[in-house]
């Protein structure tokens, strides 16, 4: 159990480890917007708003990608790492992000989850999100990152 473990703001030193973890993390989709220049223009904007776990010892645990639009919040690559699956973490991860949201003014969040990620659909659904099926993600690649 990592009960000593603390969540703070994920900074772009942190990197590595955690690309490390959302590579290792099932249902993780990482693609040309999850280079350091990408992250590091994401946590620009959303300055304080993404977060990590880390242990004492300065292993970091878990992460997510959070930022807003101005009316929704969005969650990307939500992970935690396999041996610390199940305390708890990644609700608190989701927990502070909501919170942070919140005092932002931001009241809802949305996040994507890969169809045939079962695992994280079951960790969403226990955390109370609710399945939209009036909607339909569609995307455009605008060639740049």
């Amino acid at each position: 159990m990592a009960s000593d473990a603390k969540i703070r703001a994920l900074v772009i030193a942190d990197y590595d480890p955690v690309r490390q973890l959302w590579e290792q993390s099932e249902g993780v989709g990482l693609n040309e917007s999850d280079t350091p220049e990408a992250i590091a223009a994401f946590l620009f904007r959303n300055p304080g708003l993404s977060l990590v776990t880390q242990l004492p010892d300065g292993r970091i645990i878990g992460a997510v990608l959070c930022g807003h639009d101005g009316r929704r919040g969005y969650l990307h690559h939500l992970a935690v790492s396999h041996p610390y699956r199940g305390q708890g973490h990644g609700s608190r991860l989701v927990e502070s992000c909501l919170a942070l949201l919140r005092a932002q003014g931001v009241p809802k969040c949305n996040i994507f989850l890969f169809a045939t990620n079962t695992a994280g659909r079951a960790f969403w659904l226990r955390e109370t999100w609710v399945a939209r099926d009036d909607l339909l993600v569609m995307q455009h690649g605008t060639g740049t990152v």
